[in-house]
């Protein structure tokens, strides 16, 4: 593969530092995890945004979360056409296989892929109205989201949330996931996190809010 180049020096000099301080001092929890296999307590779908740090955000260790990322944190309904749907083999796996007891699906502030939906939904960008566009076919999963907060007076921040229940909904057409629910197996869990501020925010089922935590 003539195309493969080495890491970049920069990568190379941090992946040194974390293995002569980070894993040297946790060499007997790293070889734990590598025997015993990963025990999540919980799955977090978020978004493909640099800075949206999970780990940070809850002070995570290695093994604790089963991170799923990709744009705008969406999830997609349950459609079992045989064809490739990386985030809802995520789900499955999460789900089924590592039986997780929470799944939680975070949002954020000055979501790009959010704006790119409102751009599209507002006859903006017309580039990801095109078929070819793998980022405005994804988007489509928001468009529904789009209509119910439509007119809202802070729309991006709007639509942010609002994809965070969109996704919920779409888990819950998903049989297993379901099923898991209904059992009190699975719960499942809506945040919004400003990445100014640092300020989180969860969603709150019988209102319908998000509030802060």
């Amino acid at each position: 593969m003539e195309f493969a180049r080495p890491l970049p020096g920069f990568l190379l000099q941090r992946y040194h530092g974390w293995k002569a301080t980070t894993h040297a001092e946790n060499s007997a929890w790293y070889r734990r995890l590598a025997d015993e296999g990963q025990r999540p307590r919980a799955m977090v779908i978020s978004c493909c945004d640099s800075r949206v740090h999970v780990t940070s955000i809850f002070g995570a260790d290695q093994g604790e979360f089963f991170i799923h990322r990709n744009i705008a944190n969406l999830v997609p309904v349950y459609e079992p056409d045989g064809q490739h749907h990386g985030t809802s083999a995520a789900v499955e796996y999460a789900v089924t296989a590592l039986k997780v007891a929470h799944l939680i699906v975070l949002g954020h502030s000055n979501c790009g892929g959010v704006q790119g939906c409102l751009d599209m939904c507002e006859g903006r960008a017309p580039e990801l109205e095109e078929t070819g566009s793998f980022v405005g076919r994804w988007m489509d999963i928001l468009r529904p989201g789009y209509e119910a907060v439509k007119g809202d007076a802070d729309m991006p921040h709007a639509l942010e949330r609002e994809a965070v229940s969109v996704s919920l909904r779409n888990l819950m057409t998903f049989p297993f996931v379901r099923e898991a629910v209904e059992a009190g197996k699975l719960g499942l869990h809506g945040l919004w996190v400003d990445i100014g501020s640092g300020e989180l925010k969860n969603l709150d089922g019988q209102s319908g809010q998000f509030v802060p935590v």
